[in-house]
């Protein structure tokens, strides 16, 4: 895969699958815009990558509109222009719906799916006329129900049908496409999930024994996959959920 040149921004970037994916694109000759939530995060994100000056700082809340208008601004004027969006910002933290109150909801949904919606809206203009690509990330729990998770697997559910939705909308000029990861070895799986657990040692044998793999993903596998669905390799494929979960909705 050759992405030379090509200009990407990276919600969620500074951290777990968003910056494996902005390493890999880096790794194949691309500019890309970091994003976290606090200007801080992106600087020590970008301190920490090798990019030889093809790096841009993009700091903003995907929870908002302005936010997402903001980030999309500065990645398009800190790069040149824009041929990929990757919208990888995202939360999970495992809740009964008893436990799910107002501002949960609010901030899920806002997050995973309001978020990249509203990028997605922010960098059209500019999409459209370089004729780019649109990569989601949405996941397994997007595809079948999990207990404990409603909240979590309705915004990635909605992730999944908007992405189909933007795919009809948008062709022929921008391809929109999701990827649908299971359980990934992130700071954030381990941060709101393992390490919350009443036994932390259970909790990870549970998450690598959940698909028939028998393991979890490692970021960069996921990362790998991304790239695929925004290569020219991938041409004619728009529309599509692609499935990186070692098995768990195979049956």
């Amino acid at each position: 895969m050759n992405f030379a040149d090509k200009k990407v921004l990276i919600t969620g970037s500074s951290r777990g699958i968003g910056r494996a994916t902005a390493v890999a694109f880096l790794q194949h000759g691309a500019y890309v815009a970091i994003n976290g939530r606090t200007q801080e995060s992106v600087d020590t994100a970008m301190e920490n990558l090798s990019s030889n000056g093809r790096l841009v700082a993009a700091a903003g809340d995907v929870g908002t509109v302005k936010g997402c208008e903001s980030i999309v601004r500065k990645a398009i004027d800190g790069l040149g222009g824009l041929d990929i969006l990757v919208n990888a910002a995202g939360i999970w933290s495992p809740r009964s719906i008893e436990d799910s109150d107002e501002h949960f909801w609010d901030q899920v949904l806002d997050i995973n799916l309001k978020g990249s919606f509203f990028c997605a809206r922010a960098a059209l203009p500019t999409l459209r006329k370089n004729r780019g690509n649109i990569v989601n990330i949405a996941s397994d729990a997007g595809l079948k129900g999990l207990k404990h998770d409603t909240v979590y697997c309705a915004s990635k559910a909605a992730v999944v049908n908007m992405t189909r939705a933007m795919a009809l909308e948008l062709a022929p000029n921008v391809r929109v496409n999701c990827v649908c990861p299971g359980y990934v070895d992130t700071d954030m799986v381990r941060r709101d999930y393992l390490d919350k657990a009443v036994n932390p040692e259970l909790a990870e044998q549970e998450a690598n024994a959940y698909a028939p793999m028998r393991r979890m993903a490692r970021p960069g596998e996921i990362a790998n996959a991304i790239l695929f669905l925004a290569s020219d390799q991938t041409g004619y494929m728009t529309g599509s959920a692609l499935q990186i979960d070692g098995g768990s909705t195979a049956g």
